[in-house]
């Protein structure tokens, strides 16, 4: 028995998803259009149904699609949402078989074969598809062949308004070619330049290009179309790779009687953690992003998402990290349902203990960072990270502090006074202790005299020729590390090039 394949085009997509996401009528809307940047224009990419009908086309520009509807709804294109939703939809048609694979930017294909007697047959299954489809606003033309190149081809040019689902008898080769053979040759899924030579030629369906020599249409226009002649046949396998889904982490409360009180949610979320921590330690990872969804009695959903500095799967300390979304949520009549999502996991590695309490401590400062950056935006809570270079300004770098992984880094060189700032200046009070080159005895630092008592050095370092470095214009730098009677540690330095000034750039603790 050969195989089954249906295909599900959905010819107004991206329109219909920017619909939805509107709220407006899915099928009696006000005219939408979806558009693209190209060569500094902006074209119709999509359009919904209502747009259809009054005479746009898709490629047409936004200034003539003004011209003919005034009213024209036009938003830019969003192609990473799309596919998004595509991925949703594969998911979705799950149901009906386990290989599912998604061709975008606008095409389900799936094999079906051993799976349609469970839904009454294979007609009966494409309009359970196609009507389910419908209620949540798509629209979908279905085709259901031998072969994919056949289920596409029936799918896009096929079906109609009038009937979205075209199907030819399964294992008849006569049926199959009479009703393919009808087609236009753009349903052999082939390039539009291609398209276009075959129609100069007259060769303007299938069923031409059949009666003709193989080897004589491969010269004339490329193996492609030879390729594409055996692949909606059967001559040529071409199977159904699904795509590999991964079940979401979530986790659902259905409540018995509706609850409003921010205690009621608190416990809610604890049992939800609970569960859903369970499976990821299981797994051995941790949830980076969560979401907490609650669906009140009139049927309004609403959303907080909150993020982590690190993957954890701690219940009580992700809980914390919840309190002041779950003092915003508006319970109005009543909160019968609760879902926890895990939007983003890590893996989290198995760790020893060293010290005691050595995790409580690193658990801690995530929290923190977690709250604040809830609070204030991850990408305003940032950390020092160390950097491979031998310029003090250039060996260290702000880093946010959620995505920051420490990475063993050892520097090999003289040490480093912790605090580094800005070079500010000094006063020389006097030059007592001879060499020029040497740290004044007595100077002036922050309107603070001091005394020198030891000094170590000097150690030069030398302005990195390959980058232009203005605050390094003077040339290289003698560093040294001074220790005052008044108890401070300076860390000075003076250029070759500017005897006699001096500088302080660091203190060491």
């Amino acid at each position: 028995m050969p195989g089954r394949v249906l295909y599900m085009w959905f010819p107004h997509l991206a329109a219909e998803l920017m619909q939805r996401q509107k709220g407006r009528a899915s099928a009696g809307g006000s005219p939408l259009a979806v558009l693209r940047m190209e060569r500094g224009a902006w074209r119709l990419s999509s359009l919904n149904k209502s747009a259809v009908k009054l005479g746009l086309q898709t490629a047409m520009s936004l200034a003539d699609a003004k011209a003919l509807v005034p009213d024209l709804g036009a938003v830019p294109e969003q192609p990473e949402r799309v596919l998004a939703f595509l991925k949703a939809l594969t998911r979705w048609s799950l149901r009906y078989t386990p290989w599912v694979a998604a061709e975008p930017p606008d095409g389900l294909v799936l094999e079906i074969t051993g799976c349609a007697h469970l839904f009454g047959g294979e007609a009966a299954l494409a309009q359970v598809a196609h009507d389910r489809l419908r209620a949540m606003g798509l629209s979908a033309c279905i085709g259901i062949a031998d072969t994919k190149g056949a289920a596409w081809a029936l799918a896009h040019f096929a079906s109609s308004r009038m009937q979205a689902i075209s199907a030819v008898p399964a294992g008849e080769a006569q049926a199959m070619r009479a009703v393919l053979g009808a087609l236009p040759v753009a349903a052999l899924r082939i390039d539009d330049l291609i398209t276009r030579k075959l129609q100069r030629v007259g060769l303007r369906c299938i069923a031409d290009i059949a009666a003709l020599p193989r080897a004589a249409l491969t010269r004339r226009f490329g193996p492609l179309l030879a390729q594409r002649m055996d692949q909606l046949f059967g001559e040529i396998p071409e199977p159904v790779s699904p795509m590999q889904i991964e079940p979401p982490y979530a986790v659902r409360l259905h409540l018995p009687e509706p609850i409003g009180l921010t205690g009621d949610l608190q416990a809610g979320l604890e049992r939800l953690l609970q569960r859903l921590c369970l499976r990821l330690r299981r797994e051995q990872k941790g949830a980076c992003a969560l979401r907490l969804s609650i669906q009140r009695c009139d049927g309004s959903v609403d959303a907080a998402d909150i993020g982590l500095a690190r993957a954890m799967d701690d219940p009580s300390r992700i809980a914390r990290l919840f309190e002041r979304a779950i003092g915003a949520f508006d319970a109005g009549f009543g909160i019968d349902a609760l879902r926890l999502e895990a939007l983003e996991v890590a893996p989290i590695k198995p760790e020893q203990m060293h010290a005691l309490g050595t995790h409580a401590a690193r658990d801690d400062l995530s929290e923190l960072i977690a709250r604040l950056g809830n609070h204030i935006g991850f990408d305003r809570v940032l950390r020092f990270a160390p950097r491979d270079s031998h310029l003090p300004e250039r060996s260290y770098a702000l880093v946010p502090a959620a995505s920051f992984t420490p990475m063993p880094f050892e520097y090999q060189g003289p040490p480093r006074p912790p605090m580094i700032f800005t070079p500010e200046p000094v006063m020389a009070l006097d030059q007592s202790r001879g060499a020029a080159a040497a740290p004044p005895a007595r100077f002036r630092w922050r309107r603070t005299p001091f005394e020198t008592q030891d000094a170590l050095g000097p150690e030069r370092i030398a302005p990195q020729w390959w980058c232009e470095d203005p605050d390094w214009r003077s040339g290289p730098r003698d560093y040294w590390r001074v220790q005052t009677r008044q108890g401070h540690r300076l860390w000075l330095f003076h250029t070759p090039a500017e005897a006699g000034r001096w500088f302080v750039q660091g203190e060491f603790l």
